[in-house]
């Protein structure tokens, strides 16, 4: 049983939030909304233990096609980053903010970019592209992801500053047509680049928060060098061009890390 330790730190991280905000909110949603997400994460866990290929598959459907299909389509909340603004210049802790904070502001001091590669219902259609190991060297528009961030804040701060009516209707189109954009975008890039994670690494806005606070993150990959052999082949098997054999938080690419294990799977003498 030591060998799903991690599972369960996972679900009791999860069931602690779902417990707390549920008590803190009075709204029993928030204790079914976290446990099932907790519970996805650590069942793709377990599968990974287990030896399942597809277990980090798995865990992006289920949570992926959850907030994208439930909470976007069906609940009308808008969880693209725009949604987050909406919240909190509305000052309402609740929804996006809630979302934002736990994955993707604070949640990364603790799993990194873990959001990016098991539970981004955008990353859940890419990674189904033919260019999961991109074929190409990266390139330099990684500045372009600031300029999306910045975009998505001014169009929602123009919202209210012009007192437009109706915003939470606007916020729901605003979220279908943002994610239909996202994908065209997002697979053009990937066949553009050969790289499924292209739109990642130089459009995706939600980046600008993730990638400073995955700097200090307590989850990371490292390398036991005395089991490397220098064969490289974590380096060819990274979707995000990682340097995993440099154990320093400064390391090539080292916030751009999505916890996806496939260096670790590569590692022929099991040394991540």
């Amino acid at each position: 049983m030591r060998r799903y330790i991690w599972p369960n730190i996972f679900l009791a991280v999860f069931e602690t939030v779902a417990v707390v905000l549920w008590l803190a909110k009075g709204n029993l949603f928030y204790l079914l909304n976290f446990s099932y997400i907790g519970m996805s994460i650590a069942l793709g866990i377990a599968l990974y233990i287990r030896g399942y290929a597809h277990a980090r598959r798995v865990v992006q459907l289920l949570v992926g096609l959850y907030m994208l299909v439930y909470l976007g389509l069906i609940s009308g909340e808008n969880m693209q980053i725009e949604g987050f603004w909406y919240y909190l210049f509305a000052g309402v802790f609740e929804a996006a903010t809630i979302h934002y904070a736990v994955a993707k502001i604070f949640g990364p001091l603790l799993f990194g970019r873990g959001w990016c590669g098991y539970a981004c219902w955008t990353a859940m259609v890419l990674d189904f592209l033919p260019y999961p190991v991109p074929r190409q060297p990266a390139k330099r528009l990684g500045w372009i992801r600031y300029i999306t961030f910045a975009l998505s804040l001014a169009f929602v701060a123009a919202l209210f500053l012009a007192h437009v009516t109706d915003i939470e209707r606007i916020m729901f189109w605003a979220f279908i047509i943002g994610n239909a954009i996202y994908y065209a975008v997002g697979i053009a890039l990937a066949f553009a680049f050969k790289d499924n994670r292209a739109f990642c690494k130089y459009i995706c806005p939600v980046t600008v928060f993730l990638k400073p606070m995955s700097y200090y993150s307590l989850l990371r990959i490292t390398c036991d060098h005395d089991k490397c052999i220098s064969c490289g082949a974590c380096k060819r098997a990274c979707p995000m061009g990682v340097d995993m054999t440099d154990n320093a938080r400064s390391r090539k690419n080292g916030t751009e890390c999505i916890l996806c294990m496939e260096c670790v799977k590569a590692c022929p003498k099991k040394a991540l």
